[in-house]
Formats: C-alpha cells, structure tokens, sequence
C-alpha cells in the first residue's frame, strides 16, 4: 500500500501538471469568444479576479528596470515567493507548461523506443545556471528591459496560444520553445538544468525550503534507480534530493522500493540541511555520465 501511494505522487503530478495547461490553453478561447475575463494572463503575470500572481524573476526584472517600488507587483510577487520558500521550485515540476511538454515528449519516447529512462548525452556544469541568472538580470539593466519577460520559455507557450487564438498567427519568438524540446531529447531538461533563470530564482527562493525529500540511508539498498529517475540528472542516492537543485517533482520517491526517498516536512531543529555546495560535475559514481 505504501509503495502504491509512492506511485501515486507521478499521477498526481501529470495530472496537475495537465491541469496547469489546460488553464492557459483554454483561457484565451473564454476570453476571446465569450468574453469570460475571471481568468487573465499565464503564468508570468496571472490574475483570478482580481488576485494577481507574478512570478519573481520577471517582477524582479521590472522592479530593477523602472527604478521605482510598484506596490502591485511585490504584491502579486508574495504568494509564488512564499510558495517557492516552502515547497521549492514546485512550479517548474508541477505547473511549468514546459514542463508539461517535456513529459508529453518523455511518454511518446517511451512508446517509440520502449526505453523507460533516456541517458543524457550532454552534461555540464550545473554553476552554469548560476552564471545564466546573474547573466540575465545585468543584461536587463543594461538594456533597460526586461530580458526574460519577453523570451522566457513559459511565457512564451502562454503568449503563442494567446496570439493564435486573437490574432490567428504564431510569434518568430515560439522557436525558442521548440528549441528547448528539442534539446530535452539530448539531454533531460537541459533547458531547465542549466539556462532556466527563472528556475536559478526559485531554488534561491527554495534553498531552505521546508518541504523536501529525505534520504533514509538505513534503509537505501543502493540500486541506482533514483538517480536514473532523476529527469535533472541528480544523484538522490548521494543525498543530493536535498540539494538547492532539486526542484521537488517526487520521482524519486516513486521509484524507491524500500521507501528510503520519502517527502518530510522540515521543522527547525531537525536533522539534515539543504546541501547548498555540490558538485559542478558528475562523479565516477553518477549513472548519467
């Protein structure tokens, strides 16, 4: 039964994640067609009523660029901010639309070529996306624009679906969402590994988040299986779940037979910290090499 319930947490997940899409697949069709206006935007700026979400990096980006506090947006900034400091980067698992594409990829792969797991051909140095975030937010300062408002790829499927269905054509810009699938074909979530900034933001955002996943060395018997189910390429047998990187997607837990990966809620005083210094490259020991 516990081990049902672990493989429950994948389901659960594709179906919110399904669900993410769904939101901002169909809210341009109530907006244009029946003028249904309740739900607005996607997932960079989205507003239910009259409560509006922003996500960090691009308020941040705008903060920085005008010079000036907008109450509105650090408003708007809070509630995904408080989420991300709790849970981690949950949105990049359990909302992102790319996200969604990447697993809609892995289940046609599966079918095609019968392989349950892909092995990552290209593998860098994770401080990279360190350096790509940094990258990011000086170039908007010195361009006096937000950089990653306009070419985030998240932003970008919320922005094509909406210009296809006012204005019946696709942006030039929606090529850099077929770039992103393409090379997750090459290496899992190259993308979301190395050039999300977004994703950089929120593990800062995360880095001590409460919610993580915990690794019961007692019982781990060593089979691997986690790091290969790993789709950021980490090593949960190595303690890395822990680490600043992890965005929480629970796949690890699923896959563990004997239940040493499990979901913790971590109150101040318990045992275990956030491995904030890791690696920059894979060890002798990484079954992704």
């Amino acid at each position: 039964m516990v081990e049902k319930g672990r493989a429950r947490i994948h389901r659960i997940r594709l179906l919110v994640l399904s669900g993410a899409f769904l939101l901002i697949l169909g809210n341009p069709f109530l907006n244009f067609y029946l003028q249904i206006n309740f739900v607005q935007g996607w997932y960079q700026s989205f507003g239910i009523g009259n409560l509006w979400f922003v996500s960090p990096l691009e308020g941040l980006e705008s903060l920085l660029v005008a010079k000036q506090i907008f109450l509105p947006t650090l408003m708007g900034m809070l509630i995904p901010i408080c989420l991300a400091a709790l849970l981690g980067s949950v949105y990049c698992s359990w909302l992102c639309p790319i996200s969604f594409f990447h697993e809609l990829l892995d289940f046609l792969r599966k079918k095609v070529t019968g392989r349950k797991f892909l092995k990552d051909r290209l593998i860098l140095p994770r401080r990279i996306l360190w350096y790509v975030l940094i990258g990011e937010i000086l170039l908007s300062l010195v361009l006096a624009a937000p950089v990653f408002v306009f070419l985030s790829p998240p932003g970008l499927v919320g922005r094509e679906i909406m210009i296809a269905v006012f204005f019946h054509t696709l942006a030039l810009e929606g090529v850099i969402v077929l770039l992103v699938l393409v090379m997750n074909l090459v290496t899992r979530r190259f993308f979301c590994r190395y050039f999300c900034p977004l994703g950089a933001t929120l593990n800062v955002i995360g880095a001590k988040r409460k919610m993580r996943v915990i690794q019961d060395k007692e019982i781990c018997t060593d089979c691997g299986m986690c790091d290969h189910s790993c789709p950021l390429g980490l090593t949960p047998s190595m303690g890395m779940a822990e680490s600043v990187y992890c965005w929480n997607c629970g796949e690890c837990t699923t896959v563990c037979k004997p239940g040493a990966l499990e979901y913790h809620w971590v109150r101040k005083g318990d045992a275990g910290s956030v491995k904030e210094s890791l690696p920059t490259a894979p060890s002798s020991s990484d079954p992704h090499q």
